[in-house]
This record gives C-alpha cells, structure tokens and sequence, in this order.
C-alpha cells in the first residue's frame, strides 16, 4: 500500500510541474511575427540613437572649449563599449564602430572639424581618420607629413592625423622629426590592422610591374618574392596613387588595401599578402588639447641630455624608480652646430599622474630640455 501511495504522490508531482516548450518551439516565429519584432525594434533603435546624440550635442555646447571636448567619452567612444560581452553575432569593433559614427554626426550639428590627413583619400590614414573622427567630419588630404603639421600650426584645421609607428617596419621618421619642428601636441591615438592585396585589372599571370608605396613593399617583400620574383616593382607616393596607377596602365598591380579595389575598379588578385598577419600601425592625432585622463594613457616626451657617457642610462633610472613602463624611445642626432642627440620617448601613464609627474621632474634636473609633447589615450590594439 505504502508503495503505491508513493507512486501516486511521484505521478501527481510530474503532472503538477508545468512544461517548458522545447527551445525550437521558443524560437519558431512566423514571417509576419519576426518582420513586426524587427519594426519595433527598429523604432526603439531609432529612439535610442537620438537620446544618444542629443546628449553629444548638449555636452559638446556646454563645453567652454568645444575643441577639448570631442576628447571626451561622452562624445567619443567609451571603452566599455568595446569591451562589452554582447551576446550577438556581431563584432566588438563593428558596434563600437557604429557607435562613433552616430555620435560625430551628432557632433557636427554643433561645429564642423576640419582635420587634415596624410592622403590622398582611401589611404590607410585616411581609415585611421575616419575611425576616430567619423566620415561627417571635414576630412582634408595633404600631400605630406609636413603639410599635416603646418595645417594643424597655422590653425587651418582643428586636428591632423599622422602615421607613426608599423608592428613590420617601426617607427616613421617624418612624424617624429616634426615634433623637433613646431610646437605640436599629441592629442590620441588610433591603431589599425594593415592588410595588403595585390590589385589589378589582369590576371597575376599578365601583372608585370607594381606599384606602391616604399613600406607597403617593405611589409610584403617575402610574399613578393616568393610568387611575383619577375615583376618591377616601383615606389610611389602612396597605395592609393598606386592604384590609380593600376586602373590606367596595362599589365601593372598596385598593392593596397580593400577599398581602393572597391574604388579604382580593381580587383584582388591576392589578399592579405602582407609577411606578417598582425600587422599593425599606430596613428597619432595632433593639435593644441590636453587630453584628460582616461585611466589608460601615453605620455610623450623631447628629451634632450649632456652628451657624455652615462647620461642616458641617468636620465632612464627615473622610470625604473617610479615604476613606469617605457614602451618606446628612439634618438634624432642634432642639427649642426650642436652635437649629440634628441630623444622621443613614449611611456605608459598621464602626465597627471604622481608618478609621472614625479619621474618627469627626476630627469627635468640631469636634462638641458625636456618637453612634454602630450598625453592621451592608449588606442584599441587590433584583433
């Protein structure tokens, strides 16, 4: 009897116990269901995206220097967002992506910024530039390095954006050698993956000469001898001039990235012929703002010392004694009639920071001249 009386209580708690409908159920929708879900989603999207903006707008005009402001989270891309554990099929940068483009068109309402790039258009300076500013910002290709500085000194334009530093090839001397030039302050950074692709209007078997840039072939020089040992390769001033180049000449490639195919006309012979797959450069943006800190900074610094033997190694100690990081140090000999050299060095922290501040006055009193070139956000490094 007991037994039974056991069974039924066990029969009668399985009936009591409401049932689930399988996943497939849950997710089976009708066409009419998911086409009205998406509609209101994308109202709530759109509503969303407006709140977002309108609170740009009013930050950017409550600012008492607008210019400093477009270096604020709120305006630019919070790290969270790049960072966050989305639960989508979508990419981390794409989102983050989107974001900052909703934000400086936003931004654009208030003032428009004209910020001059290393060109011309389609360059991989130019993506660098799109990707911190958004492509509703005045963006103005010069020809050169040097233009880029001189724009951003005369006031011509509010920021530039510059190359400085491949994973493949180090650093760029032209950028850094400015900084000895005119008075100009590193604002941010923006890092990107460089790929490379062999573009043209002929198959790779009728591809007799290529055109790029001197670092693009530097970054490919294995790929190229390995499967193009015949063709002529040949320096020009940039990927984008390279693929001009390709559209209008028979039997000649360019090496440049995706977008100048989608440009020019071409197509990609081969992709991702770079030697290295994480191939990387950093751009710096330039102008007359101090960042604020964000918790994860740079600071560059002109460092110049006695030219004698141990000077060097007296002025680094400080960085040892106070526990910062140096990432990056290259030297500059002097211009005649001074003899010696000029340092450039990168390392981590904000030049608020006590430590910082610290190490800077240690080595302020063994330096003829030290001066700060800016501190700013560490950009995201590409995955």
């Amino acid at each position: 009897m007991a037994k039974k009386k056991a069974t039924a209580r066990k029969t009668e708690s399985v009936r009591e116990k409401p049932s689930s409908p399988s996943p497939a159920v849950v997710r089976k929708r009708t066409p009419e269901q998911i086409e009205a879900a998406a509609a209101k989603l994308d109202l709530e999207l759109v509503e969303l995206m407006s709140k977002r903006a309108q609170l740009a707008v009013e930050w950017v005009g409550s600012q008492p220097n607008p210019r400093a402001a477009v270096f604020s989270p709120i305006v630019a891309v919070p790290p969270a967002v790049a960072a966050t554990k989305n639960q989508s099929s979508l990419s981390n940068d794409f989102l983050a992506n989107h974001v900052r483009q909703l934000v400086a068109a936003a931004r654009q309402t208030v003032r428009t910024q004209r910020i001059a790039y290393l060109g011309p258009a389609h360059s991989h300076t130019h993506q660098a530039a799109i990707q911190r500013f958004g492509p509703t910002a005045e963006l103005v290709p010069v020809s050169t390095i040097a233009a880029v500085f001189e724009d951003v000194n005369r006031g011509h334009s509010e920021f530039g954006v510059v190359p400085v530093e491949n994973s493949t090839d180090g650093r760029v001397v032209d950028t850094l050698d400015m900084f000895t030039r005119l008075p100009i302050r590193i604002c941010g950074e923006v890092q990107i993956a460089i790929e490379h692709n062999l573009l043209a209007k002929c198959p790779r078997s009728e591809i007799v000469e290529i055109y790029s840039k001197p670092q693009a072939f530097s970054q490919c020089r294995n790929w190229l001898a390995r499967h193009m040992p015949s063709a002529r390769l040949h320096d020009v001033t940039s990927t984008s001039t390279a693929a001009q180049l390709a559209r209008d000449k028979p039997g000649a490639a360019a090496i440049a990235n995706s977008r100048a195919a989608v440009e020019y006309g071409l197509q990609i012979v081969a992709s991702s012929i770079q030697d290295n797959p994480h191939n990387t450069t950093r751009f710096l943006v330039i102008g007359d703002v101090q960042s604020k800190p964000s918790g994860n900074d740079r600071t560059a610094i002109l460092l110049q010392i006695p030219h004698r033997p141990g000077a060097l190694s007296d002025a680094l100690q400080a960085f040892k004694d106070n526990k910062i990081n140096l990432s990056w140090i290259e030297s500059f000999p002097l211009r005649p009639p001074e003899s010696g050299y000029l340092f450039f060095l990168d390392f981590e922290g904000h030049s608020q920071d006590a430590k910082v501040k610290k190490a800077i006055d240690q080595i302020a009193r063994i330096a003829l001249r030290v001066e700060l070139l800016g501190s700013y956000p560490r950009g995201d490094v590409p995955v």
